[in-house]
């Protein structure tokens, strides 16, 4: 089986598969020639902004503990964290911004404000979800080693618990994050190294541990009297942004008509097949502006996963184009409401906590039968892209 294979494929001849690959290519190749002061603009004025929510939030918190002063403290600081995170952290680590040659925004050089090490990020995220979007078996992001997100999964009485483990993780986000390079799922199954769990464990110990006293020691402490006030400040300012990133992430993966792929239907993928892959394993939100940054430009993630290391404030424009591409080949492009591609990322969840047989399908065809579905090794995962965002182990 390959991709071609793929109902929602099948009505494309190969030379049409082809053209796709080639008209879409031709978008990356005039994107990366006019990329230019504007962007560049664009970053540092976002970098800007969130630096100053953040040392605003602060001033706010230092000045006062009576109630407004929190609130707005941290309404700062919350935004300040979803900025860096979604905005700044995640794109600048895909590579976005490593034509300006700038050593401050270069996707080797940033460590970010959460408790996940940016190596281990590059790799979960970077080399093995972008790479493997939504394949069975590949990506790991499929419920994370916690939660079963396709009836292709096979079910165990753990799965029970889904809506438990779902409402920690999004309370938890930033903590679920850090330890997702860690692969949970191969560590209860008894596959994982255990030489590089060790040293992955005593990296993520480094970082959150440094996260935990620059949030909950450090800045409390340089508050003198109103060190409850700005403890708790930043303990929610943390949650706010948890529960935010949470929720985009999930809309971007899990909704009605986000597909999931077998390995098999990968099997000698080509470049086209791959940009299609990407099309049909990834869906977007509608929003204004401000949504829009505030999610990284995620609520694009179509045209994130066809080019994650594009300046993400073009990905408004890229979308037009695509979303023209796809109703050239009668392709589907799957967009609604944040509240509805949350709504079914949700019922999935809820749904897939039961086996198979006590629920209905949402899918037009039978899922394919559910296996156990091995983990891969690096080793194990055939070369892929080269485009999206560096990664390289370090030694420590």
């Amino acid at each position: 089986m390959a991709i071609s294979d793929v109902q929602e494929y099948t009505h494309l001849t190969d030379e049409e598969v082809e053209q796709i690959g080639r008209e879409l290519d031709a978008i990356r190749a005039e994107v990366e020639e006019s990329r230019g002061a504007a962007d560049a603009a664009y970053i540092n004025r976002i970098i800007t902004i969130q630096r100053s929510l953040a040392a605003a939030g602060r001033v706010a918190l230092f000045a006062s503990n009576r109630k407004p002063a929190w609130a707005a403290g941290v309404s700062m600081l919350a935004l300040a964290k979803i900025l860096e995170n979604m905005e700044i952290g995640h794109n600048v680590m895909h590579g976005q911004w490593d034509w300006m040659n700038d050593p401050e925004i270069h996707s080797s050089n940033w460590e970010w404000d959460t408790a996940q090490p940016a190596e281990q990020w590059k790799h979960s995220h970077n080399y093995v979800h972008h790479q493997f979007t939504n394949v069975l078996g590949y990506d790991n992001d499929i419920g994370y080693g916690i939660l079963r997100m396709a009836r292709e999964q096979k079910w165990s009485p753990f799965n029970l618990g889904q809506p438990v483990y779902n409402s920690l993780l999004a309370l938890l986000f930033e903590w679920g994050v850090a330890l997702h390079d860690l692969d949970i799922e191969r560590i209860r199954k008894g596959e994982k190294d255990p030489k590089e769990m060790k040293r992955q464990l005593k990296q993520i110990f480094r970082k959150g541990r440094n996260q935990v006293i620059k949030d909950y020691v450090v800045y409390p402490a340089l508050s003198g009297r109103n060190w409850k006030t700005t403890l708790s400040a930043n303990l929610t300012a943390n949650v706010i942004r948890n529960l935010w990133s949470y929720v985009i992430i999930f809309c971007g993966h899990f909704p009605d008509g986000a597909m999931h792929f077998t390995e098999e239907e990968i099997e000698d993928e080509t470049r086209s097949e791959w940009y299609l892959r990407q099309i049909l394993g990834a869906a977007n939100f509608k929003g204004g502006p401000l949504l829009h940054i505030l999610s990284g430009n995620l609520g694009f993630q179509i045209e994130h996963h066809l080019y994650p290391d594009l300046p993400s404030n073009r990905y408004a424009e890229i979308s037009v184009r695509v979303q023209e591409l796809c109703d050239k080949y009668d392709l589907p492009y799957t967009t609604g409401p944040l509240y509805r591609q949350y709504g079914q990322a949700l019922r999935t969840i809820m749904k897939l906590s039961l086996p198979n047989r006590m629920t209905s399908s949402d899918q037009p065809e039978p899922p394919t039968p559910s296996r156990d579905r091995k983990r891969k090794t690096d080793a194990e995962r055939p070369p892929r892209r080269k485009e999206l965002g560096g990664w390289m182990r370090t030694a420590s």
